[in-house]
């Protein structure tokens, strides 16, 4: 009988997490998932890309941070860094 299910799908663990490829429904596992392997590797900024669009992304993603107490802070992106098209996650270390 053959699994129904995808393949897991393996990417490079690193200090920045595009959203562009995932769907919003997967963010609630995808993003506390993505902090913990983060700090496994001693990761405690991370640059999580959602684009700029009408903001549902970005209104997601950090109601998510709000939640996980591993986030110390979070801000909004400086120009040089995707601007409000990306939020910036300090995670305890």
């Amino acid at each position: 009988m053959l699994d129904d299910q995808p393949d897991p799908v393996e990417f490079e663990i690193t200090d920045e997490l595009d959203l562009h490829t995932f769907r919003p429904s997967d963010l609630g596992d995808l993003v506390p998932d993505y902090i913990e392997l983060c700090l496994q590797r001693d990761i405690t900024r991370v640059r999580i890309i959602h684009g700029k669009g009408i903001g549902t992304l970005r209104t997601t993603v950090h109601k998510i941070l709000e939640r996980d107490p591993r986030v110390v802070r979070f801000e909004l992106a400086g120009a040089t860094e995707g601007g409000w098209g990306a939020t910036i996650a300090w995670l305890q270390g």
